[in-house]
């Protein structure tokens, strides 16, 4: 074979490939489809995992702060829950002294009931034990502890304890008609009821 026909050989077959339709360059058109249907296989695996990473933290920020709302309620819960006790205890830890002092005023108050006002000779003594009751009163209320005395009042079972009921006509039926003993409330907190007497309707 000469030279000549040598180099026409390759123009040739390139000749026939296109008259019998066979594709002249395969691979450059594959690349390009590969091209058009959006990149590489890789290549869109890798965006999918992306999009699945981001996906995975929104959602772990989305537990952590709801976490974090959480614990800052209950620490608000914790710390008022402390601030009531406290609270608590400032207010009622006189409780059980104050209630060992009210028989010093309930003793004060029978000694009273037992001096004859009319009487002039025990007038000093009698002067003298109402001004220490008052002493004592004004003790109880500048901590709060105040005197229950429903003389004429209606009858109220958180505050008072009926001892017995009498006819009263003069009075309205429940009634409180006489203070047996007065009774006090530390804070708003009920220590001891007043014991009473309360009318009822005649009949």
């Amino acid at each position: 074979m000469s030279e000549q026909e040598k180099q026409q050989q390759p123009q040739q077959e390139a000749a026939g490939q296109a008259e019998n339709g066979a594709p002249i360059n395969e691979p450059a058109r594959e690349d390009e489809a590969r091209n058009a249907e959006g990149g590489s296989p890789g290549a869109v695996d890798l965006e999918s995992q992306l999009v699945d990473a981001h996906q995975r933290l929104a959602a772990l920020e989305k537990a952590l702060s709801e976490a974090d709302i959480r614990a800052q309620a209950e620490i608000q819960n914790v710390r008022r829950r402390a601030e009531r006790d406290v609270d608590g205890a400032r207010k009622f830890a006189l409780e059980k002294f104050a209630g060992d002092l009210l028989t010093v005023a309930d003793s004060l108050e029978r000694g009273l009931s037992t001096l004859d006002p009319d009487n002039q000779a025990l007038a000093p003594a009698r002067e003298g034990l109402e001004l220490t009751l008052k002493v004592l009163l004004d003790v109880f209320n500048r901590y709060n502890l105040e005197q229950i005395d429903p003389q004429g009042q209606p009858f109220n079972p958180e505050h008072h304890e009926a001892m017995t009921m009498v006819p009263a006509p003069d009075a309205e039926p429940n009634t409180v008609i006489e203070v047996l003993e007065k009774g006090y409330q530390l804070n708003g907190r009920l220590i001891r009821p007043a014991r009473v007497v309360v009318s009822k309707a005649p009949g």
